[in-house]
């Protein structure tokens, strides 16, 4: 009587089991699935690359890098201002009351103006 192990056959110890196809690695798999995974990754770059050049013309990416460079350069270069007027420092805060006033303000739903409620 044959059993599993094989040892009829001559071989002790050894498995004569059928494996599915889809159980056995292959062994490239991991290899290849790095490569579509770098692939993927290059061409995303790539999109990227090209979406941030359509974005900005020529003549926008300039006129940005001069921005940059003023407000990197000319409070060094420019003598220091004198403070403002202490009413315009009351504007930010005035400001902030009003939205906040506007956020906890209730609404009426049903006197809005609306053609889909």
């Amino acid at each position: 009587m044959a059993s599993r192990s094989g040892t009829m056959d001559g071989r002790i110890g050894t498995s004569r089991q059928r494996r599915s196809p889809e159980l056995v690695r292959r062994p490239n798999a991991g290899k290849r699935h790095l490569q579509q995974q770098r692939q993927q990754q290059e061409a995303d770059f790539n999109d990227r690359k090209v979406i941030a050049s359509t974005y900005f013309s020529i003549g926008a990416f300039l006129v940005l890098a001069c921005l940059t460079v003023s407000l990197l350069i000319l409070p060094l270069v420019l003598p220091p201002l004198p403070p403002p007027p202490s009413l315009l420092l009351w504007l930010p805060v005035a400001l902030l009351i009003l939205l906040i006033v506007l956020a906890f303000m209730p609404t009426d739903v049903k006197s809005m103006a609306s053609s889909y409620l």
